[in-house]
């Protein structure tokens, strides 16, 4: 493809030198969190604009009293368990029965009309204009899925995520059960509602949604200003390549952990681990990974020896001077304290799909930049994201030099969450790049957790919705402590959930952070929560609608999820439909019902 540029490589670790109490630290890093100074006042309370949430004319001024209408009759509709229950079988009852322009006029007026902005770029610029004139801005997503039976869908699945090797007697005998592809668990839409998923075809589909995603990311730059795109990279690859580098990140970042346990470290926080320099050297050349020479130059550059300790991120950089892709897949096998093939031998094919698969996210990045979008990757499940994360990190090296270009997606329902929020973070500010990222709770949970009990590994997700709640609070903490500390983090904080949108600009309040700061931003789904939405970007917050468009045809399967979703969550319905009903009650006693049109 004429589009693609040359592969890029893992960029190798900074240089570290010996920082308080021999850790390593770059010399562009700043104080651990534990040494940063304490504000000597807190901000005054009018620091940050107050948001009444309960008020329905405020949340729905933008609104026609026929759309007030629609989205009473959508999310009434959403709360009968039947019609949700039967709603792929009923939508296609409809267009058999009424035809189908029938059956797209029809859906305009109720469901695509609540949760769809259009069917192409142009028909979306209306919708956006408006949005934008109440102060909510654009995050673009072109819905389209394909409606793939769950049989093919599980075809799909297992030829994408199973490797030559794998076939062959013995070959999967080295991969760990929840790195690998399952019959039973192949169709990866089961249980989800709220994401949408890829199939792997061939390498033409993916370039076909690079080249989607590259028109999203150019409509965004000409229908707003400060938009974003989000992505997904099982869009734009063979799924095979993120399943087997994600094992090579755990596998290496367990390997750390035993490590640190031997050297009476166990039980602490990711980033408080230090191994001593001179132990990890005889473990390293001992495992043939390195001699004591090279370790020494990967972990200290020009500093030989002056580094006392070493910690994750250095621990990290252990694979970024590779350049045959192929050779990122060697693990440390516990047992053995060998360095190990994952897989016996990779066909020409195979690497370069994974060639590829950077190369498109090369592509997409570097659109981004030149129009000044923002990239959002979207989070996967859990046997995918520590690949997508490093990937999506890599892209941030490089192109968040001088803003948060791209950002990544924290899933908080992990239990390891905070962990990969604060190494990232930590990799940020040594490095000097503008960290990105969006929080979400998670939208894999049913089927992740039916996953590793059928499977049998650990469960990857936290124990109850009151610790995910937690670990949301606690990552978005660590993050706006960051910003307060250095104005180069930036997060979306993505939820409908209207005690965190609360617990955030308290937090915001208390350091000092104002919305005109643009370093804090919120994110909700089109067509939903517009009373958390629209007073947060009327009070001057940076706040952004997840915009879907596409076809009338195309986007039922999204449609399909967001009439489950509205089930999922009943009282934050039942609220969004009581405010709805208040306001259309206000406009008719005050006679302005006819005259209320944005």
């Amino acid at each position: 493809n004429a589009r693609y540029r040359a592969l890029p490589r893992l960029r190798p670790a900074p240089t570290l030198r010996a920082g308080p109490g021999g850790r390593s630290r770059s010399a562009t890093e700043r104080p651990h969190r534990g040494t940063r100074p304490v504000p000597s006042s807190v901000p005054p309370r009018d620091a940050t604009p107050t948001v009444n949430f309960g008020d329905p004319e405020e949340a729905f001024r933008s609104k026609s009293s026929a759309e007030l209408l629609r989205g009473l009759l959508v999310l009434g509709m959403c709360a009968v368990g039947p019609l949700v229950e039967h709603n792929r079988e009923l939508l296609q009852l409809g267009k058999r029965v009424l035809g189908q322009a029938l059956f797209e006029r029809l859906m305009k007026m109720t469901f695509y009309g609540q949760f769809v902005a259009g069917e192409d770029q142009e028909a979306i610029k209306p919708l956006i204009r408006r949005n934008r004139a109440f102060g909510v801005g654009a995050v673009l997503d072109y819905s389209v899925e394909e409606d793939l039976s769950p049989a093919t869908a599980e075809r799909h699945e297992l030829d994408s995520c199973t490797s030559a090797a794998e076939k062959e007697p013995g070959g999967a005998e080295r991969r760990e059960k929840q790195f690998r592809a399952h019959r039973g668990f192949g169709d990866r839409r089961d249980g989800v509602i709220s994401a949408r998923t890829y199939f792997y075809a061939d390498e033409a589909k993916c370039d076909q949604h690079m080249e989607t995603f590259l028109r999203c990311i150019d409509a965004s730059s000409g229908s707003s200003e400060d938009g974003f795109s989000a992505i997904k990279l099982t869009a734009l690859g063979r799924p095979q390549f993120l399943l087997q580098f994600s094992e090579v990140l755990v596998k290496w970042r367990r390997f750390f952990h035993q490590m640190a346990a031997e050297q009476g470290q166990g039980g602490r926080a990711a980033l408080e681990m230090r191994l001593e320099v001179e132990k990890l050297q005889e473990s390293l050349a001992k495992l043939g990974i390195a001699t004591k020479a090279e370790s020494q130059h990967w972990f200290t550059g020009e500093n030989v020896g002056e580094s006392g300790t070493v910690d994750l991120l250095d621990w990290n950089s252990l694979i970024d001077s590779r350049t045959k892709l192929s050779k990122l897949l060697l693990v440390p096998n516990i047992k053995t304290r060998q360095l190990e093939p994952l897989l016996s031998h990779f066909t020409e094919e195979e690497e370069l799909q994974m060639k590829r698969m950077l190369q498109r996210m090369d592509v997409l990045a570097k659109r981004a930049t030149e129009t000044g979008v923002r990239l959002m990757v979207d989070a996967e499940q859990s046997y995918f994201q520590p690949a997508i994360s490093r990937l999506s990190l890599e892209m941030q090296r490089r192109f968040n030099r001088e803003r948060a270009i791209i950002f990544n997606t924290h899933q908080c329902y992990l239990k390891e969450a905070y962990d990969n929020v604060s190494v990232d973070v930590e990799l940020s500010r040594r490095e000097g790049w503008h960290f990105g990222t969006k929080l979400v709770r998670g939208a894999y949970m049913e089927q992740e957790r039916e996953r590793a009990a059928k499977i049998g590994y650990e469960d990857p997700i936290n124990p109850t919705y009151e610790k995910t709640n937690e670990m949301y609070h606690r990552c978005l903490d660590y993050v706006l402590e960051e910003i307060k500390h250095s104005r180069k983090a930036n997060v979306m904080v993505a939820t409908h959930n209207e005690n965190t949108v609360k617990f955030t600009l308290r937090r915001m309040m208390e350091l000092g952070i104002h919305p005109s700061e643009k370093k804090v931003c919120f994110g909700q789904l089109l067509g939903m929560c517009d009373q958390i939405t629209f007073p947060l970007g009327q009070a001057g917050f940076p706040v952004y609608k997840y915009v879907p468009y596409g076809p009338v045809d195309e986007v039922l399967p999204y449609l399909s999820r967001r009439a489950q979703e509205n089930r999922g969550f009943m009282q934050r319905a039942n609220q969004e439909r009581d405010l709805l009903w208040r306001e259309f009650k206000r406009r008719l006693f005050a006679g302005t019902i006819f005259s209320s049109n944005p």
